[in-house]
């Protein structure tokens, strides 16, 4: 960062500049990544004055654009009093510091602008020890300013409205030690996690997470579903950390939903491994809910970027290169949302497709339309695959008992020798886990 620049400041005028390289192969519509960017830029409260998608033939080394583009780009930033320009790209840290000399404002790139708004957004305290981490291991190899900021408790740090740029330090050591310490309390914060989720394991009801593009959704669905007031707006990463709450569905008269993060395209490697502990609450889950934004122009590449991080969880079953010990895929469906806002043509189209396949169900959870069939979907594929076993338990044995009763169908029940032989009606899943909980007992593997 430049040591004269001012800091930015909310509402501060922004330029947006969206590189497209010559001759690559994007399977993003070139209008809908623009729109994007701008909705990153406006989630954290600045406001776009002019956006420029540039064709590049090559990658500069020094500038990653070409200097007939700066030059062209500058009057603008004149013109407009422009404090910020927005790369939706990632710069090197030679690059940023270029472009902030060349224009003459501070520039910061996709990962630094998604760095930010998730500082922002960051509720918990695990959610803000997982931004700063990110947040630090980005700027690790990078010239930033004084580390004052550091000691801050909110969670954003240092790109937009900082403590100022009058000193520059680069003292590794203490990012180093700040990581470490982060780690450990994040370390701690799993553990404390694991227990949570052993607990949620041993008791009788499914979990079903909500997954999706950011701004798919997924709160306003889970909103809809639990009657809870979470925050859902009709902007990017609305939604930062996990909230479960307790829903009904038909047949099952309790379950857990779960709202996770919003998934991005290019999310920054530094998010991911960050949250990867808050993202393996999907790994846990009886049921995925993919909500689509089904009208987006970018539905799909936006499915394929989701589908992407869930293998790299591993809930999609293995992928190429690893072992038969990897874990099974967990179920999932496809919730296509925001049917309300398509035109009566597309919308047919949209229906028609969705009505081709078993594991579909078209909505708005805006309006409400599709809800009650989306309930009707998830209770399905919740006890899709159920069988039937027999299980000897002993009398002392109450709290499997307990745990049958509630999670699977007893169909029948007798007393013989030191105990039950109980006639049940489990799914897989809830196969595997009676065994992971109670091993010694007596429910035959298939």
């Amino acid at each position: 960062m430049s040591d004269s620049a001012e800091d930015v400041t909310r509402g501060a005028p922004a330029l947006l500049v969206v590189p497209e390289w010559h001759g690559q192969r994007l399977s993003r519509d070139l209008d809908a990544r623009v729109e994007e960017a701008k909705g990153l830029a406006i989630a954290i409260g600045l406001k776009v004055v002019a956006a420029h998608p540039l064709r590049l033939r090559q990658t500069r080394a020094a500038t990653l654009i070409g200097v007939g583009q700066i030059e062209a780009i500058k009057p603008e930033i004149a013109e407009h009093d422009v404090q910020l320009v927005i790369v939706d790209a990632a710069l090197t840290a030679i690059q940023q510091r270029n472009l902030e000399t060349a224009f003459g404002t501070k520039v910061i790139d996709r990962t630094g602008l998604i760095l930010e708004i998730f500082g922002e957004r960051a509720a918990t305290a695990e959610g803000r020890l997982q931004v700063e981490l990110a947040h630090l291991d980005y700027q690790a190899g990078r010239l930033v300013r004084s580390w004052t900021h550091l000691e801050r408790q909110r969670g954003g740090f240092g790109f937009l409205g900082g403590p100022g740029e009058t000193q520059i330090e680069a003292d590794r050591r203490m990012i180093r030690n700040r990581m470490a310490r982060i780690r450990r309390q994040l370390d701690d914060a799993r553990r404390t996690r694991q227990l949570q989720r052993a607990k949620r394991q041993r008791a009788p009801w499914p979990v079903v997470a909500l997954v999706g593009y950011t701004n798919a959704g997924k709160s306003t669905l889970f909103n809809r579903l639990t009657g809870s007031d979470v925050m859902a707006e009709d902007m990017l990463f609305a939604t930062l950390d996990p909230t479960m709450r307790e829903i009904r569905l038909p047949g099952i008269d309790k379950a857990i939903l779960s709202d996770t993060v919003g998934f991005v395209s290019d999310l920054p490697t530094e998010l991911v491994a960050a949250f990867r502990a808050t993202l393996e609450e999907v790994t846990t889950a009886d049921l995925i809910v993919h909500v689509r934004d089904i009208v987006h122009p970018d539905s799909d590449a936006q499915y394929d970027d989701v589908k992407a991080i869930l293998d790299s969880l591993g809930v999609n079953g293995p992928q190429d290169g690893e072992g038969e010990d990897a874990a099974d895929p967990i179920p999932q469906i496809e919730i296509w949302n925001k049917i309300d806002t398509a035109e009566p043509e597309r919308r047919a189209e949209i229906v028609e497709i969705a009505a081709r396949r078993s594991d579909v169900a078209v909505i708005s959870a805006f309006t409400g339309e599709g809800v009650e069939a989306a309930r009707t979907l998830m209770a399905a594929r919740l006890t899709e695959g159920h069988e039937i076993q027999q299980i000897f338990l002993g009398f002392d044995e109450g709290e499997a008992l307990a745990w049958l009763h509630a999670r699977g169908e007893v169909l029948d029940n007798r007393a013989e020798g030191e105990g039950h032989v109980l006639t049940v009606r489990l799914d897989p899943a809830d196969q595997a886990r009676f065994r992971r909980l109670w091993p010694a007992k007596g429910l035959p593997k298939p």
